[in-house]
């Protein structure tokens, strides 16, 4: 049985401890004097519970040209992960149990990081039927997030219906929010000032807001769980903030690039930076930091959207959506709102709650004895400069090539057995 000995890792940034790790357990936490199959140095390094994350495209099936399930679990362990969950709008669409348990099986095979297929919302993403929800909630995969992200369910019978249903087994809908007759799939900049000057089609902030709205009224009904995907307005913020005040079953989650992009960064009419929800202006990042801190926002998810380069090379209007963040979603939140969080915020948005959202038994446990080591080591002080040519992932399109962020990410476990580092 293969052993690991953590010395001197700062736990959570509080206090620091030795930590002993036995078939894929924490035994011991401590002065420990046991020996070990392989001793950590983490002196200077702080002991975080394995990130999980609620919002990642693996590609696969249908698009290996731009992620696959090993390369983006790759990526995914570089960046602190042990468990992701990857999205159904794959080719062809996870909306039945045996496309769920293909999913499933490659993460298994696989075996670096935890990953749990989503389960479309409606077959073929296409808004009018529900899909296979019950089956895959009780196939070998155990789905219990529900999206169909990428488009809105749109129709609010359609949505109903998918929140009454998960209701009976303790799923969730994760819904991507944008009406689209107010923001068509052509629309791609915020609209404003900037995308009238661009001459781009414009993604206003009600076109989400709405649906924000009128979902957490649905979920109000139905006594249904909802989260809503890539929060990005303050307009969202507040009725997320409304909702969770009359005591409605609503959690949201904010990605990387909405804490710290705005829009102005479109001026330059660079695809990288195209993505859904639009990159919006500054007084909307201010109000989704803010709400992460002060926990309207539960959970920073990546929104991991790899695309080869022949999808995202074109003009601005015709390339797909979509960033690159497995690797980069920690240094850059700890960058952005490390003073204000600390070590323990970072925990609850990027561990803890990602892990009881997505019911995830397992993932998410406090770094503790008879606990799964299923952890990740960082360096809180190191530098690094984001070079998208060192990447893990298949794909380049990432919007943090050449910025420097502070915060790097020494090891990974998953349940004891490391993932990442040396």
């Amino acid at each position: 049985m293969s052993t690991v000995l953590i010395k001197g890792a700062s736990l959570l940034g509080e206090r620091t401890a030795d930590v002993y790790v036995e078939g894929g357990l924490i035994r011991e936490i401590g002065a420990v004097s046991t020996t070990a199959d392989r001793v950590v140095d983490a002196d200077g390094l702080v002991l975080l519970p394995g990130l999980v994350d609620l919002h990642t495209h693996l590609r696969e099936p249908g698009r290996e040209d731009a992620e696959t399930v090993l390369t983006g679990s790759r990526a995914a362990a570089a960046g602190g992960f042990t468990a992701v969950l990857a999205m159904a709008n794959t080719t062809p669409v996870t909306d039945t149990a045996e496309a769920a348990e293909h999913v499933y099986d490659l993460g298994q095979k696989i075996g670096l990081v935890d990953v749990r297929p989503v389960g479309a919302v409606t077959k073929g993403l296409a808004g009018e039927e529900l899909a296979e929800l019950g089956l895959m909630a009780r196939s070998r995969a155990g789905v219990r997030v529900f999206s169909d992200d990428g488009r809105c369910v749109a129709d609010a019978r359609v949505m109903r219906r998918a929140l009454e249903y998960v209701r009976a087994f303790g799923g969730v809908v994760s819904q991507h929010s944008q009406d689209p007759s107010l923001a068509p799939h052509t629309a791609c900049c915020h609209e404003g000032e900037l995308s009238g000057r661009l001459g781009l089609p414009g993604w206003p902030g009600v076109a989400e807001e709405v649906i924000v709205a009128r979902d957490v009224m649905l979920a109000r009904h139905t006594g249904s769980r909802l989260h809503v995907a890539h929060v990005s307005t303050a307009g969202s913020v507040e009725v997320v903030r409304w909702a969770k005040a009359q005591g409605i079953d609503v959690t949201a989650e904010v990605t990387p690039h909405h804490l710290l992009l705005t829009t102005d960064l479109l001026a330059g009419y660079d695809p990288v930076y195209k993505v859904n929800p639009p990159l919006r202006p500054a007084e909307d990042v201010e109000a989704l930091r803010e709400a992460l801190l002060d926990g309207t926002v539960d959970a920073v998810a990546t929104d991991h959207a790899p695309h080869a380069r022949h999808d995202k090379e074109h003009a601005f209007v015709d390339a797909a959506f979509g960033m690159v963040g497995l690797e980069t979603a920690l240094p850059v939140v700890w960058t952005v709102l490390g003073e204000q969080l600390g070590w323990a915020g970072v925990a609850r948005a990027m561990s803890a709650t990602p892990a009881r959202i997505a019911g995830l038994a397992g993932q998410g446990r406090p770094v503790e004895v008879g606990e799964p080591a299923n952890l990740t080591l960082v360096d809180p002080v190191a530098s690094i400069t984001v070079d998208r040519d060192e990447s893990l992932s298949l794909s380049r399109n990432n919007p943090w090539h050449g910025r420097t962020l502070t915060g790097r990410i020494v090891a990974t476990l998953l349940r004891g057995t490391p993932t990442f580092g040396d």
